[in-house]
């Protein structure tokens, strides 16, 4: 099959010929048709994300359909469309497990970092943590859903009930939650990178009520905010838009050092906290959810043997919406 390896980090990725993996215990061979290109991709390939298992298949937003299946599985026979996620295995054992907190498994492995992922024709997943994909949901559109879709979801149930919600980093993930935000009847508010007119035009497209530059004010106080963007900088920006008691979310695997802010700004009991993984009930949450509220994934894509582009253009934020790879189909 073609695949695209990533040999050692801080490196391009390579498109190769490798053997089609054979499914394991309780796992499933899946024909890929789509997988989203994630800022966690980049992360990995700069050598943020240290340690991943080399050489890789990245990409941890995969569409594909069953095509064969290994000894033990019970959820999904050939044929079955479903997706992958990050998270794609954890030891069911651990105190964090036990507790429904899977998602801090610290044993846990991730799809396209700790194994291969969707950046293939084929990709093996353990069938316990595919989730199923409605068919009638374009394979394109259904990739970004995984991702950057179940970690904002995660990260928008942390705010809590507030009505005015601030969202900094206009991406794949922002652009989705920001159209679940509307349906649950929350006020928007939009922070993009300084200057990005088509970003601000594309937030007020899908129902922000204001958007700017995350060096502008916010035009009211807000109840929360959620940082999507890397950049460390944004928390003190952040807490300074949320009123007392508000909650900011840092939604990212990975941020650049949070720069000294003064006491002062966490004095009236704001909330501040971060997003780790996801956990399978979140995917049937989120996937119950948006079959009330109406969810556009605004798609770039890309073929296969471009996801150097793919990368770069989301390092550079020329992505609109969301970059996927398409594979076939």
């Amino acid at each position: 099959m073609e695949a695209v390896i990533l040999n050692a980090q801080r490196e391009p990725l390579r498109l190769a010929d490798v053997p089609v993996p054979a499914p394991g215990q309780g796992q499933v061979l899946l024909r890929v048709h789509a997988c989203g290109v994630c800022r966690t991709d980049l992360h990995i390939l700069d050598g943020e994300l240290e340690h991943p298992k080399l050489p890789l298949i990245p990409g941890h937003q995969i569409v594909g359909t069953v095509v064969e299946t290994g000894p033990g599985c019970e959820r999904y026979d050939p044929g079955g469309r479903v997706g992958v996620p990050w998270l794609g295995w954890t030891c069911g054992e651990c105190r964090y497990c036990l507790s429904g907190r899977e998602n801090l498994c610290e044993r846990a492995r991730f799809t396209g970092y700790d194994v291969d992922g969707g950046y293939a024709e084929y990709a093996v997943a353990d069938e316990r943590f595919c989730i199923g994909i409605p068919d009638d949901v374009p394979a394109l559109q259904a990739a970004p859903l995984l991702c950057a879709g179940l970690i904002g979801y995660r990260a928008l149930g942390m705010t809590g009930d507030g009505e005015r919600l601030g969202l900094f980093g206009f991406g794949s993930a922002a652009h989705l939650i920001l159209q679940v935000a509307r349906g649950q009847g929350r006020r928007v508010f939009a922070f993009t990178r300084p200057g990005d007119r088509e970003g601000q035009r594309f937030a007020m497209e899908l129902g922000a009520e204001w958007a700017g530059g995350s060096d502008e004010t916010s035009p009211e106080e807000l109840d929360a905010a959620i940082i999507f963007a890397p950049a460390g900088g944004l928390v003190p920006v952040a807490l300074r838009c949320v009123g007392r008691g508000g909650v900011v979310v840092c939604a990212g695997i990975h941020m650049s050092d949070i720069p000294s802010f003064p006491y002062e700004m966490l004095w009236g009991e704001p909330v501040l906290r971060s997003v780790a993984n996801l956990t399978r009930r979140d995917g049937d949450e989120f996937f119950t959810v948006i079959r009330s509220i109406p969810l556009r994934a605004e798609v770039d894509p890309y073929p296969l043997n471009r996801g150097n582009e793919a990368l770069t253009a989301l390092r550079e934020g020329r992505v609109r919406g969301s970059a996927v790879l398409e594979v076939g189909q």
